[in-house]
Order: C-alpha cells, then structure tokens, then sequence
C-alpha cells in the first residue's frame, strides 16, 4: 500500500491545550523467562508477566529477513500457544531486516497485552531462542506509586501484586477495560468501582483529571453518561456506569484533599443526578432504560451476562449514592442551597428504595448477595433492619460454603459489607478461598493480573468463551480498597480528606492472618498502618507525617493494658486523647511512629465450635485432626452434613453419624483450640 500524503488543515488554535495527563513512558523493562518449543512446534517466548508494552530485540540478519511477533495472554492446557480471547486483534509485530549489522527494533504507537510472543523467523530458528536478544518493555500513565500492601499469606500478596499490575497495563492515558482483544475502551463502570483501590496503588489525580474532563465532554446535554469514555460506542447512561461522574470525583477528592477537582466537575456530577431524575414516570425510582446490573455475576440467567440482582435495584441504590455525593460536593464548596436540595432528594430516594426492595419485615426482597450488598454499604436500610440483613448475606455465603456469586457491581463493597457489619471474619474467609470461584482462584491457576471472569481458565484447563474472556481486566481487583481500609486499617478520615487525618483501624477479627501493612505516600508524607501478633500480645503499628494526626482504634483493647513503645498511654509522647469504647480504645495522636503493645484479645484467634458447619471445620487442619482422630473416616463422607453443624450429626432428624460420645470429645477439644 502506498503512503498517503499528508494534507494541511486550517485550524483554530483556541481548544488546544497542554498535555493534562502524566505522560505514557516505559517504566519497566521484563526479560523472558524461558523459550518454549510447544507441542504444535511454535517458539514461544515466557516473559512471566502479563504485561502491557512492546518487545525489544536485537537481530543480526540478511536483508529482508522477515521476523513475525505475535502476542497472547495465556496458553491452551495443552502447552500450544492460544489466542483465541485476542478475537479479532491482530497483536502481530512485523519486522523486515535491513541487513546492516546489528538491529534493534521495537514498534511506536501501539501496545499489546501478553505474557506469550509467539517469534517467527528469527535467524536463529529453528533451536532454542535466544533471551538475551529480547526485552519486554512495560508501558503506562508513569503515575508516582504511592501504596503499599503486604500480609502473612503470600496468595494474597500475589493477588495484590496482580492488582497493581492490572491498573498498570489498563491505565494507559484511558482507564481501559483491557488492554489486548479488539475492544481497549474507556468503560466507565470499571473505572467507577476500581477507582478507590486504584487511588491507593498510585496518585491518579492527574490520570482522572484528564479522563473526567473527556468525561464531561462527552456528556450530553440532558446529563446522560457515555457507556466509555472517549465515547466510542455511543451508549448511554446505565447506573454504576454513569456513576462514574459522581463517584470518581468524590474519591479523587477523599484521596487528595483537593477541591478544584470538585468544582470543576460540580456541573457534570449535578447534570447526571438530574437525568436520572427525570427518567421514566417514577420520580424517585430509575425504572426506564438499558442497564448492565450486576454484570457478570454467577447468578445470572443461562445465557445472560446480567445478574440476578434486579436491575432496577441496582439503579435505586446508586441514585441514592450519587445524590448524596453531590450534596456532600455542594456541602464542600458552599453551595449550601444546593446541599439542601440534593439531601432532600437522596433522602426520598433512600425511602423509595425501601418501600420499593425491602419487605415490610425488614428483609432484602431479592436474595442475592449484591441486593443485600447494596443495601447495607449505600446505608439503604433502617437502623432496626441492618442486624438481620448483615445476617442473612452472611448466611448467603456460608451457605455457598464461603464462596461469592456477585459481578461487577457487588463484588467491590461485599468484603466491607461483612466487615462493616459484625462478619469480617467472614470477608477474611472469602478473600482466603482458593476454590471457584475465589479472588485466589485465578492466583492458584497462576495468574499475573486480575481476570475479567472468575474462571476464566477452568479447573480442567479449559477456557471460558472466547468472545469474552480477558486475563488482564481490573474490576474485581477492586477488593484491594478493603484489603488496605479493612486489613491493614489505613485510610484517609472523611472530615479532612487527603490524609490531614488518617484513620488507622486494623480488623484482625478470627485470626486468618497474622500481620498485616500498609503504607500510602500522601502529601504530607508517608502514613503507615500495621499490626502483628508477638508473645501473646498484639501490635499495632502507626506512621504519621508532619503537619497530620489520627485516630487510631486498638480493637479489643483496654486502657490499663495498653503500651506505646513500652510507656503507658498516660505517659506517652505524641497522644492527644484517649478514651474507651466498647470495640476497644481509640486514641488519637500526632505526627510521629507508634508501637501500641496490648493483650491479644479472644477475637483475634481462630476458634472452633460444635456450632460451625462441617464442611467449614474440615477446611481447617486442626479442626479436621479432631474429627479424624475421634471418628476415622468421617470428615471423607460428610455427603448431606457438609452444610450441617456438628450437632446435627450426633442429633438429626434423620439419624445420628455420630455417637453421642463422639460427639461430645469432638465439641469439646474443638472448644479448646486457639489459633
């Protein structure tokens, strides 16, 4: 094909602006780890990672030699090189040798998403490709890093690492969805629920910025939101898509401390709260129009991509959230009418949700888990009805035997609404499941970066469909939000945002782990949270900058038994307050490092009971060399039991499986076991 001249345009200079973004730079360079020959015969190169950039190589060959690069994220079961996620991608590098000596060749204005490059005439084929003549270079927005986290379980720490690699290779200038099949939009329902975590990992203030300001461009004039941005597709305003205008902002701000942000959005967050008010004869429930749901989550329908949880729900609970972040805006900058007008709406929105999915007796009508997600984290509920509902979504994954089933919209805020409620030993639990379909599943399977299904490889090898099936997609990575906030305890105090406050409240509830940190480089300096277990006792430790303060809760702590750095709290330097509550003792404190030393409290061990489920005792080696040494065979054939207590065995309806002498040893040596 021949080159096409270029052709000069009169244009006007007065939309030209400077480059608002970070720039896209290589900020790492990832050398292949092996050189496979697969069973079908390709050479294949293992880079270890799935990435986001180029490959560099080196060649010394004749002139006109033509080398052929092609990308792919995973492999069949079988070993063969697989790219049939990719769909229509090309992913394909050519490279025609000059024949000059030593060449160094990597492609401009593209990327790939790949962890495989499967190489095709390189000189030295066929044999063994040589490594030293390729490097993988990672592109991204070049965001400063500003988090940290690590914990005593090491799949965790993987999934962490994957997290943030997923940010890096779909924060390329656009949040993207993925970075590899022909699609690489800007899906603003990603963005929105990925946004808290992302802000952890790296100061995205300029990325978001830039991106909201394409945003607000692209709105229409009635305040509808573009499904991606830059609007690509021409689809409109589906709820926790649109959000995206209100809740980024708002996390921008929360993150930052910074109000122009704020301002400057402050139109284009009101003009979506203000369409979707105007949708449909219904003034303060969002029944009209298309929405995504509870995408991808495993309740769907046969067929369907759309979760169980009504979609009319979902678009009640994020009216009621976007309300009140505009009215929380308006409180921010003084628009105190406003502020008003948008706290009356979220109020009467958050009533009609009640009226509309809450049953008279105080349940969540639709009975799944992101119904009744919604319900607790958006604060949809009364105060009388929160205790039952906590419960019952407990009970909804216990009796999925501590396994998830929601999608895109539930999966970001299901730990905190265990957590927030009185069940995160259970939110430790689902973040520890390594079965599917689990956060560590994919981590189990050896996965890199985060996974658009959670079984997009399955346990026999095989792939979920080709037409949707990414291994680079960041959404339900999500979760790292909670694992900072809720694990290690660090975050940003809603009252003075961008860490002139910090709150440092670690949850060690159950005893799943045993430490846990978190570091976040904010503006005022580097804030840190952590704690561990030592000699019987607890530790919590606490990083604040300069010019900062916190409060800090020691769960299960009591005054008298507290030590900062071996002193008493009377007599420690850098505490302003402290008092006692019922969860434990919150102290607050200035600028400074702090070891608080105190009695480990009972709730922070794992314990046993004849009232835990037998398929939960079993998961547990010391609960299982109970049950085995006191009923050999048992815990092989729990059949109809596995979701049964241990009483119901010595005591059911339909016969014992147990004596009640077994029984009774089993119960008591489990209610003697801390861990």
């Amino acid at each position: 094909m021949a080159w096409i001249p270029a052709v000069a345009i009169e244009l006007p200079f007065a939309n030209l602006v400077a480059q608002e973004n970070v720039p896209t730079r290589v900020t790492e360079l990832v050398k292949p780890i092996a050189a496979i020959a697969t069973p079908e015969g390709d050479a294949v190169l293992d880079m270890g990672q799935n990435m986001v950039g180029r490959i560099r190589f080196s060649v010394t060959a004749p002139a006109g030699t033509e080398i052929k690069l092609t990308h792919a994220e995973v492999l069949d079961k079988d070993g063969n090189f697989y790219r049939g996620n990719i769909r229509t991608a090309k992913q394909t590098v050519v490279y025609i040798a000059k024949g000059e000596g030593t060449e160094t060749y990597a492609p401009h204005f593209t990327f790939q998403g790949f962890r495989y490059v499967k190489v095709e005439g390189f000189p030295e084929q066929p044999g063994e490709l040589p490594l030293d003549a390729f490097v993988g270079e990672v592109l991204h927005s070049d965001m400063e890093p500003t988090g940290a986290f690590e914990c005593s379980d090491e799949m965790v720490n993987r999934l962490q690492r994957n997290i943030v690699w997923g940010q890096r290779g779909n924060f390329l200038d656009v949040p993207t969805d993925c970075p590899q099949r022909d699609e690489r939009l800007g899906w603003t329902g990603d963005a929105q629920v990925f946004a808290g975590t992302a802000l952890f990992n790296y100061n995205g203030g300029a990325f978001f910025t830039k991106w909201l300001r394409d945003l607000q461009a692209d709105q229409l004039p009635d305040g509808g939101v573009p499904f991606v941005v830059p609007n690509i597709i021409q689809g409109y305003s589906s709820a926790a898509w649109g959000d995206a205008a209100t809740v980024i902002p708002w996390a921008v701000y929360a993150s930052l401390g910074d109000k122009r942000l704020l301002a400057e959005q402050y139109g284009s967050m009101k003009g979506w709260v203000d369409y979707i008010r105007s949708q449909g004869e219904r003034e303060h429930i969002w029944n009209t129009g298309f929405h995504f749901g509870d995408w991808l989550a495993l309740d769907a329908k046969e067929g369907s991509y759309m979760g169980a949880t009504p979609n009319h729900m979902v678009t009640a609970a994020y009216f009621a959230l976007s309300s009140r972040i505009v009215r929380d805006t308006a409180g921010v900058l003084g628009y105190a009418d406003d502020e008003a007008y948008y706290g009356e709406l979220a109020e009467r929105v958050a009533a009609a949700f009640r009226d509309e999915f809450i049953t008279p007796n105080g349940r969540v009508a639709a009975q799944t888990q992101t119904a009744h997600i919604l319900a607790l984290v958006f604060d949809l509920v009364d105060t009388k009805d929160r205790a039952r509902i906590a419960k019952d979504l407990n009970e909804l994954i216990v009796d999925n035997d501590y396994h998830l089933t929601t999608g895109f919209v539930g999966t970001p805020y299901l730990c905190f609404a265990l957590s927030d409620n009185g069940y995160h030993e259970t939110a430790v639990k689902l973040l520890l499941q390594k079965t599917y379909p689990s956060w560590l599943y994919s981590v189990s399977k050896g996965a890199t970066t985060i996974w658009e299904h959670w079984d997009g490889i399955k346990p026999d090898g095989s792939f979920w469909s080709d037409d949707m099936n990414s291994f680079n997609h960041y959404a339900y990575g999500a979760v790292g939000e909670w694992m900072y906030r809720r694990i290690a305890g660090l975050s940003p105090d809603g009252a003075k945002p961008g860490y002139k406050r910090i709150r440092i409240e670690p949850d060690f509830t159950g005893g799943r782990l045993s430490y846990a940190r978190a570091a976040y480089e904010s503006m005022y300096g580097k804030v840190e949270a952590g704690w561990g277990f030592k000699d019987g006792q607890a530790e919590v430790y606490a990083t604040v900058p300069a010019n900062a303060s916190a409060t800090i809760l020691l769960r299960g702590a009591v005054i008298d038994g507290v030590a900062v750095d071996g002193i008493d709290l009377a007599g420690a330097q850098g505490i302003l307050s402290y008092r006692q509550q019922p969860e434990g003792v919150l102290i607050e404190v200035g600028s400074g490092h702090y070891v608080f030393a105190f009695a480990r409290p009972k709730s922070s061990y794992r314990t046993y009971s004849a009232d835990m489920r037998l398929g939960e005792l079993v998961q547990w080696d010391a609960a299982k060399r109970v049950l085995d040494r006191h009923a050999p065979g048992f815990s092989e054939q729990l059949g109809h039991l596995r979701n049964m207590p241990l009483g119901m065995a010595a005591n059911g309806p339909m016969g014992s499986a147990l004596s009640k002498e077994q029984y009774e040893a089993i119960a008591g040596e489990l209610s003697s076991l801390r861990e």
